[in-house]
């Protein structure tokens, strides 16, 4: 066999089967593309709910208030309850200056708070969504 023809049947088998690899990969890899919404069942696969959450507030009332965190993966709903403490923390802080009227008026913008600081967090897929699923004010 002619060696110069030798040389291209090796070079194509070569980038046949890079190419073919490559396919492989993204194909099993590959998630569903969804539009970024998550299904009901997602959502509930991929969520968290935190324990009871209690601090006082800077009117002399207290609150106590429990999350639910819809996120991305199970990896990042692991990592959700590993940070749990880190949860806690940032609602202390983001409570220190709220009031009763904030806890009945702008509940939306503390779980968009909480939401973006714990985004910054998360190293192991993201939170899509923050929900506050009790709430009792004293």
């Amino acid at each position: 066999m002619n060696p110069k023809l030798l040389k291209i049947l090796i070079i194509t088998l070569v980038i046949i089967t890079i190419g073919g690899g490559i396919i492989l990969y993204y194909l099993l890899n590959a998630k569903e593309e969804t539009n970024g919404e998550l299904t009901i069942d997602e959502m509930v696969k991929y969520s968290y709910t935190t324990e009871e959450m209690k601090t006082d507030l800077s009117d002399g009332s207290f609150a106590l208030v429990q999350f639910q965190f819809i996120t991305d993966s199970n990896k990042a709903v692991e990592e959700i309850a590993k940070r749990e403490f880190q949860v806690k923390n940032e609602f202390i802080k983001q409570s220190v200056n709220l009031t009763v009227n904030d806890f009945r008026d702008n509940l939306s913008s503390l779980e968009t708070q909480i939401k973006e600081v714990m985004n910054e967090k998360m190293t192991e897929g993201k939170i899509v969504e923050v929900l506050i699923i009790n709430k009792v004010i004293q």
